[in-house]
């Protein structure tokens, strides 16, 4: 259902007057612009690393990136493929045609790229004024499949790390969103009940399938109005701002 102002699904009464204690917030391209982000490092590297020889222009290069990097995350969250992999053939895959296939290189590549993407503080509109409105009403605790090694200092860089209660990685708990076993983790950790907490995220398999498969309430951040697949979140906006009207 679409309100007549907001873009927003809106459930059942009782779920509408839940009392929520604690929100679980994804951080990549929910709070922290991670497509911007990313894509500034990527131009850098472009240039820096002289990959005008294999692409015409940055974005024949990006147009090729992108959905193989997509592709490598979703197999990574389905635990299908490691961390190193990812790093790897995400950076190999564009130029392996070109006649680089050396997992070393692609490995110093993307060191190089995540040491970069710490530095860069992009937020999505509404991140810092949604915390701000948030921070006196509930417990708020970020969830990420993000590695280790840069998101902890991305999220010191962004300025937003004293909004927070806890900062759950997969890589601690030992498997990633959407699994069950990182919920749980979280509500543990937290000290948090199902009842009364509510997941916010961006990422359909990630963050609202992991919430409705845990039982716990959630807010779709729905970027480009994606269609729902097999259930309704509890909440689905197009951005930040319209869950200061939820909760």
């Amino acid at each position: 259902m679409v309100g007549d102002d907001l873009n927003i699904y809106r459930p059942s009464f009782f779920l509408i007057y839940m009392k929520f204690k604690n929100v679980f917030i994804d951080w990549d391209d929910t709070l922290w612009d991670i497509h911007r982000n990313a894509k500034e490092c990527l131009m850098d590297i472009y240039k820096e690393y002289g990959y005008d020889k294999f692409y015409q222009t940055f974005d024949d290069y990006y147009n090729v990136y992108s959905p193989t990097n997509e592709h490598l995350w979703g197999l990574y969250r389905q635990g299908l493929i490691k961390k190193d992999e990812l790093i790897v053939e995400r950076f190999l895959i564009p130029v392996r045609q070109f006649g680089i296939n050396d997992p070393e290189y692609a490995k110093n590549l993307s060191d190089d790229f995540l040491d970069r993407t710490t530095r860069k503080t992009g937020l999505l509109d509404g991140a810092k004024e949604l915390l701000e409105y948030l921070k006196p009403k509930y417990e708020i605790h970020i969830l990420s499949n993000g590695f280790r090694e840069v998101q902890y200092k991305k999220i010191a860089n962004s300025g937003l790390a004293d909004y927070f209660g806890k900062v759950i990685l997969s890589e601690d708990v030992g498997v990633n969103k959407p699994h069950l076993d990182y919920f749980r983790y979280a509500l543990k950790s937290t000290n948090s009940k199902k009842t009364d907490t509510i997941m916010i995220g961006d990422s359909w398999d990630a963050d609202i399938v992991g919430a409705h498969n845990s039982k716990i309430a959630s807010i779709w951040l729905n970027h480009s109005n994606k269609p729902s697949e097999g259930f309704e979140p509890t909440y689905t906006v197009r951005s930040l701002y319209e869950i200061m009207q939820i909760l």
